[in-house]
């Protein structure tokens, strides 16, 4: 007898195309500011995530009222970078609707938070004017496509880029639903051109995450998304990518059965119309093969590691009708964004602004609204939710400079502030554990003298911490992990490398504050004092101490 499939499964089916009863529950059901149970999962195809304030429930319980709902709506911009115009129009559409907070994801976009029922449509319909859209952000479909955010890098950054446009594109659901419901509410089509060969009418297992990096740099974590595309430059030339697959990081806590992967490489493809074939065909066998019975175990991960790496790779061949070419060898030398200006081989100049964890605080959000007005840069999200201020000219530099100058931007921030990542947690997410977003500037605050005290002040460390397992703020892959199991309680991970090509361990469990910085005192002496010449912190604790 066959398992019992997913009830996530059947509501995908139903779901006319991912309509279901979506404008229903909009438009009538005035007595809740939630959706419907089965348009709560359709709502994340849409770019959309029901939330409550989790710090009022207590409160309104008592007095036997609703939740105080709200939705976030994140928005799908392949590769992070947008207009000045937009920009302008993304603050407009923040200060309007929503708490006024734009927050930088690890993936490149903005989300909104805040956003009451009523007020999505109008919000939407906004971005929409802005050339903007939330299609496909969520949901068990392909999200957000992210590349190395620094222009500077590589002469060839813009032809990389293109791909994530075209990947987005290429695997964007068929149906029109998000433009029935959100835009228009009329149908301007053919529901015969809805048909759609690679999400059928079950879409996908879980949610899927392509990356794509451009070494010596690995801002994007690429090794952490289901397909990591590694690109090759010889003699400012691209040679094409190296194809990796089966990466992922969210883990349940008491679950043996989930963990932690990096992607594996399979190999190399030369030219465009291959990359983009393998690409697509490796969606087709996760759709095929992917479990729909458990989705704690749906990741692709999990099938690559099902089916094993030789034979995902030979159904690939079979699906792509060609053979994966031999891997081509690259290095990765940094991970974090590069703060404050540089200038590209085109002579263009770049300011990468910090954004501690994403969150757009009003003197940056004033700041970034009058540089907008100036029309004299684009803005590009980085995989570290900071913020780049691109394409600026010799002549516009000092405009910009001006202004940060007059808003007081530059900061004195430590080197550990600076590759500090933490998910958004409490209060608004509903998996969430204990704080991230809210407390890891605090503990970082507290660890900035342990540092101090061992003269390791300006060591790049990447600190992350999430609310809990799911690893949104990718801790697993960080020399030091935070990751939620209860209030103020977190599992302390160790050891993963500075450029993201090790996964880190369980080093502490359920520890307190108190806790971790004795631990972090403990690790920083013995770092300070027995590592080798050039030796990280995260090479030092898997060599030395997790090696105890």
């Amino acid at each position: 007898m066959s398992e019992k499939l997913s009830p996530i499964e059947a509501i995908k089916i139903q779901s006319d195309g991912l309509r279901g009863t979506l404008k229903e529950s909009i438009d009538l059901d005035n007595h809740t500011g939630n959706v419907r149970p089965d348009d709560e999962t359709l709502v994340k195809f849409h770019g959309m995530y029901v939330q409550d304030d989790r710090d009022r429930r207590a409160e309104r319980a008592a007095k036997k009222l609703d939740k105080l709902y709200s939705f976030m709506i994140r928005l799908r911009i392949p590769g992070g970078v947008i207009t000045a115009d937009q920009w302008i129009a993304t603050h407009e559409i923040s200060e309007q609707y929503g708490t006024g907070t734009l927050k930088i994801t690890t993936r490149q976009t903005v989300q909104l938070h805040g956003l009451l029922k009523h007020q999505l449509r109008p919000t939407i319909q906004s971005f929409n004017t802005a050339k903007l859209d939330s299609i496909a952000a969520c949901g068990d479909v392909n999200r957000n496509v992210i590349v190395s955010s620094h222009p500077q890098l590589s002469s060839l950054h813009k032809e990389i880029y293109e791909y994530a446009d075209k990947i987005s594109t290429l695997l964007l659901p068929k149906t029109q639903s998000y433009y029935d419901v959100f835009i228009d509410g009329e149908k301007i089509y053919e529901r015969s051109s809805e048909a759609d060969p690679l999400y059928e009418d079950r879409y996908l297992p879980r949610k899927f995450k392509i990356a794509i990096a451009i070494p010596p740099s690995n801002d994007v974590d690429v090794f952490t998304n289901d397909i990591a595309l590694i690109a090759i430059v010889e003699n400012d030339k691209l040679k094409g990518f190296n194809i990796a697959i089966g990466g992922g990081l969210a883990t349940t806590h008491g679950n043996p059965n989930t963990y932690s992967r990096l992607a594996s490489i399979i190999g190399f493809t030369d030219t465009e119309e291959k990359t983009l074939k393998a690409v697509y065909e490796i969606l087709t066998i996760q759709r095929d093969f992917g479990n729909r019975v458990d989705r704690k175990l749906s990741r692709m991960k999990y099938t690559v590691d099902k089916l094993t790496v030789p034979v995902f790779k030979k159904e690939l061949e079979t699906r792509i009708g060609f053979d994966l070419l031999p891997e081509q060898p690259f290095k990765f030398t940094e991970r974090s964004d590069r703060f404050g200006w540089e200038k590209s081989e085109q002579g263009q100049w770049f300011y990468t602004l910090f954004i501690e964890h994403g969150v757009v605080k009003p003197e940056q959000k004033q700041f970034l609204l009058e540089v907008a007005q100036l029309q004299v840069s684009n803005f590009i999200f980085s995989g570290n939710q900071n913020l780049i201020l691109g394409e600026v000219s010799e002549e516009n530099k000092s405009k910009i400079e001006v202004l940060i100058a007059e808003h007081q931007i530059n900061k004195n921030d430590s080197a550990l502030r600076k590759n500090s990542m933490a998910c958004v947690a409490l209060p608004t997410c509903p998996l969430a554990l204990a704080e991230a977003q809210r407390y890891l500037p605090e503990l970082v605050t507290k660890i900035e003298p342990i540092l101090e005290k061992y003269n390791l002040q300006e060591e790049g460390i990447v600190i992350r911490m999430t609310g809990c397992p799911n690893g949104c703020g990718r801790p697993y892959v960080a020399e030091l992990g935070f990751v939620g199991t209860g209030p103020g309680q977190y599992n302390f991970m160790l050891g993963g490398d500075r450029y993201g090509e090790r996964l880190n361990k369980l080093y502490k469990e359920k520890q307190t504050e108190a806790q971790i910085l004795e631990e972090v005192d403990f690790i920083l002496n013995r770092y300070n004092s027995e590592k080798e010449s050039g030796e990280t912190l995260g090479d030092f604790a898997y060599r030395v101490i997790l090696d105890k």
